[in-house]
């Protein structure tokens, strides 16, 4: 069914409003129409398939069956109205292999929608499938985890899974898969560990995975595959599906969901916890959706003119505020958890979302297991919901253990992300030392010329580099021209250094550790591969940074210091030392953390010209990091000289 977008109204399939008069916009309606079971989708078992769809402006609603992801023709079975806007069908007959969508009459007009709450689906999403979800675990399939005290404890390590392992020297054999991604042995230029084993002799404990739910076809034909086709995945389409092009055989359903499961496993057995990008803030065509189709009019936010609220940039915003979509979310997280076992999710533009969702889904994990991270971008955004109700950095206070992204630490240490050519505090900005100690601290509030956003450590995410926005390599070549790739690198470390350093959760983007550029494109989200993948003859070429940054992660651990996991112990055990301009130097007193160490002393120094700095005299210093930047080291006194990061300890 085709539909054509309008910029100044809303395009409906169908009238929204219900019998008696009540319209899906109205408070009334959720009074109404709000369902509390957990049984919506698909229930299978071998002698029998139930669905139940909730549709309460539709006047029919009908289970289409088809025979594979493409027939033509489809078997038509009634639904029957049930409670609370739900419609409900039982076929007595083992469906196992069969395909599904619905179909609904919403006033005139007839739908054809993918069930929401598909877990597997057919090439490009097109239509659900049925499958006994048991099959579908690969052989070892365990409830083991890797342990985690506290979210301070975590290095997370983002990446995408094409990107990490499609350039032809990666040395794994299903490039680009699920499958590459569990592949280990694999070796590249110079004999490096590349893919898995290269991320586990980081030391980092999470990996972040760029969205792995099935999205729009608009991005990737998975019945093209052999052709060059990329996107990162903001593009949700069925959102508890995994993605096809991700698997061996994206024609048979129940492969990407055995490969995904078996990467999950793969990753615990390493030692390593799965954090998954979720994008619940938006759909990918508020139009097209099958959110849209089913209830028109609901699950979107709208303007006072009858357009859609656009405050991700998308093109819409999703009604996380209203109940049922509310409760989908819910158990859309919930499904991920106990199907795939994922330990963490990133939520996608959270500030968009509305407090009391984050809320409901932090305290829903918390009774399965409250080692789960929740992470999102806290940033203040317009769009149609009040702004005390949204998920933003200013309401942290009311989201505790729900971590924001700290973009003025990023902005401070590299410079504005948005003004190419500014400098930071590594590149020789000037006036940066205030917002590089709110990092430092966590973005707790410490001392009142450092503004704060957290409460606690655990809801400040420290990072320089991340999918969006130019890589941190490519920033600091455009904002130092005239300087030399030596000096640049030097930055380089040192932005590496003060996020692995501060308090917080540390955030890492794949191949910050060998200096990754993507040839100055700030937005690669549907660039080439060429830009995007991981380049493993560069990764050799740069095995310094590669070890700069496995000795910065093992520094931390080795350190609990640097993971304290409250306010009160930072503000205890934390001082700042006087240091100069392009400077800054804290200490870390009285065994902080219970660490071994009774003082530990940091500098960031990006003076460059040689200095010579007043130590507290607490006992005789020995040297953790940074002794190429050290000339002179006394019990009272430290000489340095260059850019990067000293860590001392007595």
């Amino acid at each position: 069914m085709s539909v054509q977008k309008e910029s100044n109204a809303i395009i409906h399939y169908g009238d929204p409003a219900v019998t008696g008069g009540v319209s899906v916009f109205d408070k009334e309606f959720d009074q109404q129409f709000y369902y509390e079971g957990s049984d919506l989708g698909l229930t299978y078992q071998t002698q029998e398939s139930a669905f139940r769809l909730w549709a309460p402006t539709a006047s029919e609603a009908y289970v289409l069956l088809y025979e594979d992801w493409k027939a033509p023709d489809a078997r038509r079975i009634a639904m029957t109205r049930d409670v609370k806007g739900t419609w409900l069908l039982k076929v007595r007959e083992d469906l196992q292999g069969k395909f599904y969508t619905y179909q609904v009459l919403i006033g005139d007009q007839w739908n054809e929608a993918v069930d929401p709450y598909a877990t597997a689906v057919g090439v490009n999403g097109d239509r659900a499938c049925i499958l006994d979800m048991t099959t579908t675990d690969p052989e070892r399939w365990t409830a083991d985890k890797p342990p985690l005290d506290s979210p301070v404890d975590a290095v997370i390590y983002e990446l995408h899974v094409r990107d990490y392992t499609i350039h032809p020297d990666s040395g794994v054999s299903h490039k680009g898969k699920f499958t590459g991604l569990a592949e280990s042995g694999t070796r590249g230029p110079g004999g490096i560990r590349t893919g898995l084993d290269h991320i586990v002799e980081l030391g980092v404990t999470h990996v972040e995975l760029l969205p792995i739910y099935d999205y729009a076809t608009e991005s990737v034909d998975e019945t093209r595959l052999h052709e060059p086709q990329y996107n990162w995945g903001y593009d949700p389409k069925n959102y508890n599906a995994p993605e096809g092009s991700y698997a061996t055989d994206p024609y048979v359903p129940e492969v990407r969901i055995r490969e995904l499961k078996q990467l999950v496993q793969t990753l615990h057995d390493q030692g390593l916890r799965v954090i998954m990008d979720v994008v619940y803030n938006h759909v990918y065509d508020g139009y097209l959706i099958n959110f849209t189709k089913l209830v028109p009019g609901y699950y979107l936010r709208y303007k006072k003119d009858g357009t859609f609220s656009n405050g991700s940039g998308c093109g819409n915003d999703t009604a996380t505020e209203r109940p049922m979509m509310r409760k989908f979310i819910v158990e859309s997280v919930l499904h991920w958890v106990k199907e795939y076992r994922i330990d963490g999710f990133r939520f996608d533009l959270m500030g968009l979302m509305d407090v009391e969702t984050m809320n409901e889904i932090r305290t829903r994990l918390d009774e399965i297991d409250p080692s789960i991270l929740t992470i999102g971008e806290g940033w203040v955004m317009d769009t149609e919901l009040a702004e005390e109700r949204r998920a933003n950095q200013r309401q942290a206070a009311l989201m505790p253990r729900i971590a924001h992204f700290n973009d003025g630490f990023r902005d401070a240490v590299k410079g504005d992300i948005f003004h190419f050519d500014y400098k930071g505090f590594v590149s020789g900005g000037i006036g940066y030392q205030g917002k590089v100690k709110q990092g430092i601290v966590g973005g707790i509030p410490y001392a009142e010329e450092i503004r704060a956003f957290a409460s606690e450590p655990v809801q400040c995410v420290n990072y320089v580099e991340c999918h969006d926005n130019h890589t941190l390599w490519d920033k600091i070549m455009l904002s130092t021209d005239g300087e030399n790739d030596a000096v640049r690198r030097d930055m380089h470390r040192l932005s590496s250094a003060m996020i692995l350093t501060s308090q917080g959760i540390p955030f890492l983007h794949a191949g910050q550790e060998y200096y990754r550029s993507k040839n100055g494109v700030e937005n690669s989200y549907n660039s080439s591969d060429e830009v995007n993948r991981l380049d493993w003859g560069m990764a050799s070429e740069h095995q310094d940074g590669v070890s700069y940054i496995q000795r910065l992660v093992k520094l931390r651990k080795n350190h609990p210091a640097f993971r304290l996991r409250d306010s009160a112990s930072i503000r205890r055990h934390l001082r700042f030392e006087d240091s100069p301009e392009n400077t800054v130097a804290f200490t870390l007193r009285d065994h902080a953390g219970g660490g071994a160490e009774k003082h530990i002393y940091v500098l960031y120094y990006a003076a460059r010209k040689e200095s010579s700095l007043k130590l507290p005299e607490l006992g005789e210093w020995k040297i953790l990091l940074g002794e190429e930047l050290i000339k002179c080291l006394n019990s009272d006194s430290l000489v340095v000289e260059g850019i990067g990061a000293v860590v001392l300890a007595c």
